[in-house]
């Protein structure tokens, strides 16, 4: 299935708080071309989960659109066009990792028997052959954070989103999760939407780092990333890297 594009349009969320109206998103419009790796990163409060709900059909905007794949949020959620990871793996403890990866399946009532070799390819795309039947008691962190990104990737869709699948993880197997999750974004062709806190999680795994700012939710910048792909551990030393780092960081200061 092609990979399709996210869009919101003069999008305004607000909720309220004790005696006070907190405006999580003010006008924000965004473009995420079909097949792109876009990262939100910004102080928190600045609306980052707020778009990612808006998009996954979680919640609906005051003003303003929301479009995933030229439909409504919800109604690509119902077609499987979008998966998501978030940073709690939630998988179903009396699930073995098979049974776990085809959840979004028995959801959507579709057949397991029509995608048992596509989820035994998911299995082997994130480094879990040997371990089909295991329950996530049996797993380490990194592993269960494997499955849920399986998992979101079990309907083919042509939308990932991620919303700090690797915060829980400590930083040597967050950048082993990155490199994996990079090579499993390529060969899915999917256009993902990760939001993240990790300046470097961002500056390696996106096309592009969307930096927000808070009170109210406003894209401060928006700073692309030409690195070459596929994207390899030593760049995390180059000079360029560097500079792109301190370019988020700057714009996360407000320069």
């Amino acid at each position: 299935m092609p990979a399709a594009g996210i869009a919101l349009t003069g999008v305004s969320r607000s909720f309220q708080g004790r005696g006070a109206t907190v405006q999580a998103l003010d006008n924000v419009s965004l473009d995420c071309p079909e097949g792109s790796f876009t990262a939100l990163i910004g102080p928190s409060g600045c609306g980052k989960s707020t778009m990612l709900r808006l998009a996954l059909g979680l919640d609906t905007p005051d003003a303003g659109h929301v479009y995933v794949g030229g439909k409504a949020p919800q109604d690509a959620a119902k077609s499987g066009v979008t998966g998501v990871a978030f940073q709690d793996a939630a998988l179903m403890p009396w699930r073995s990792v098979e049974d776990n990866i085809m959840l979004p399946l028995d959801v959507l009532k579709r057949s397991r028997a029509s995608h048992r070799e596509t989820v035994a390819e998911l299995v082997r795309l994130v480094g879990l052959a040997g371990f089909e039947k295991a329950l996530p008691g049996e797993l380490s962190g990194g592993m269960r954070q494997r499955v849920a990104i399986a998992r979101s990737l079990v309907t083919h869709p042509q939308v990932l989103f991620l919303d700090e699948p690797f915060g829980a993880l400590d930083q040597i197997l967050r950048r082993q999760m990155n490199i994996e999750l990079q090579r499993t974004w390529m060969e899915s062709g999917a256009t993902a939407l990760l939001v993240t806190h990790g300046i470097d999680e961002a500056v390696f795994l996106a096309d592009r780092v969307v930096v927000m700012q808070s009170r109210p939710g406003r894209i401060g910048r928006i700073i692309d990333i030409p690195l070459p792909r596929p994207r390899h551990p030593d760049i995390f030393t180059s000079p360029e890297f560097h500079r792109l780092e301190a370019d988020v960081a700057e714009a996360l200061d407000g320069h």
